[in-house]
């Protein structure tokens, strides 16, 4: 009787287990097909049923991992800002030295490659955009705040180089976002100076 309590027990915590499993995996399906339809039509655009649609689900699932839509949408955007913090992370361990400015120039670098993504990068136009939504306002700010402390810390720059390099990450998003560097002419140009784009 005790073999068969224990063995009951063991079956129940890998069923438990197994459900845990399957739920994180969903999860991180729902958030990935979360970032593909939000940065094609924003917060408010963006249907739940397009997101399940895409994640392969029923809406009804969506709602039972996430709450709400402005639940998801936060989900979504706090993974744009942890891959963007691993790909600054890989950037400046690749810089060829230590020094400050060195390890600016490869986390540049690094995340020029990355906006090459534009599901990220209009996630996170689209964020910007509805930063009105409190909770949204919220992890925005938790983001850029995540990245600034990030890119502080590991480049050990000084404060201006560290505003500089957010400044000039928020230039490249609007060069991206809206074609400017398939633009010819003077203007186009001189915002184009200095800033590096996805090979």
């Amino acid at each position: 009787m005790s073999c068969g309590w224990v063995t009951s027990e063991c079956t129940v915590t890998h069923m438990a287990s197994s459900i845990l499993s399957t739920a994180e995996a969903r999860r991180d399906t729902v958030i990935s097909a979360a970032v593909s339809e939000f940065a094609l039509t924003g917060y408010l655009g963006t249907p739940v049923t397009a997101i399940a649609s895409r994640a392969k689900i029923s809406p009804a699932y969506v709602f039972k991992l996430f709450p709400s839509k402005e639940s998801l949408f936060v989900a979504a955007l706090d993974h744009c800002f942890e891959l963007t913090e691993a790909v600054l992370a890989e950037g400046a361990d690749a810089a060829p030295d230590s020094s400050a400015s060195s390890v600016l120039w490869a986390m540049g670098g690094a995340y020029a490659q990355l906006v090459a993504d534009r599901e990220l990068l209009m996630m996170q136009v689209h964020a910007q955009a509805a930063t009105g939504v409190p909770d949204i306002g919220d992890a925005v700010r938790r983001g850029l705040k995540r990245i600034t402390e990030f890119t502080k810390s590991r480049s050990g720059a000084a404060d201006s180089d560290v505003q500089n390099f957010i400044a000039r990450g928020q230039l490249c998003h609007l060069l991206v976002a809206t074609g400017i560097e398939e633009q010819s002419g003077a203007w186009a140009r001189l915002l184009l100076d200095g800033i590096r784009h996805p090979a």
